[in-house]
């Protein structure tokens, strides 16, 4: 199977994100994790990790401001790993956490299983942050968690590093759209704040 060239990736997403798309209907929940009182609604969710697929309860991350992101190895997009990664170095002693989630949604750039997946992130650009098991983040599949913050945004991803933003009290508070790089002064003043 031949790859899509990194070109043809960002002249695709230039294209897909001139269209305008309307909310897909309401989508297949992923596990909810049962709920401890502290954990935010948005974080009651449950996904293998993608080294070793062991169950990681998202609920683990409140308190903490989120970074979702959806993600793919062969995408114009995928050199934005090193910034994510640089942005959780630099702000998880405050209480960031990135979560990477590999799609093959958008023009099949995410082929590989859960351990090419893994490696490539680890060899290629050092990510250290959690990365969870390959899954349908767009359309009427998406897993639990996109349902509900395309539910909070009125934003479902248009194509691969769409970013969303929750807070520490579990507000999903912030959405940027994939051309949007990890270094940007609106995405790092959006995580200054939910930092807060």
């Amino acid at each position: 199977m031949k790859f899509l060239p990194r070109l043809v990736c960002a002249a695709a997403w230039a294209l897909v994100s001139a269209l305008a798309q309307a909310a897909s209907p309401a989508a297949t929940a992923a596990t909810a994790a049962a709920a401890p009182g502290a954990c935010p609604a948005i974080l009651q969710y449950q996904f293998p990790r993608l080294q070793d697929d062991a169950p990681q309860n998202l609920c683990q991350y409140a308190g903490k401001a989120v970074l979702v992101v959806n993600t793919a190895s062969y995408c114009g997009f995928t050199s934005q790993y090193e910034g994510l990664e640089a942005l959780y170095a630099k702000y998880q002693a405050r209480g960031l956490v990135v979560l990477g989630f590999p799609s093959n949604d958008f023009g099949g750039q995410e082929p590989g299983s859960s351990k090419e997946i893994a490696d490539f992130c680890y060899n290629t650009y050092g990510v250290k942050f959690p990365m969870l098991g390959k899954s349908v983040v767009a359309g009427a599949a998406r897993n639990g968690l996109y349902a509900a913050l395309d539910k909070a945004t009125g934003k479902t991803p248009q194509w691969n590093f769409h970013k969303y933003l929750i807070d520490r009290s579990g507000k999903v508070v912030a959405s940027f759209a994939s051309d949007v790089s990890p270094s940007s002064p609106a995405l790092l003043e959006a995580v200054d704040k939910a930092l807060r």
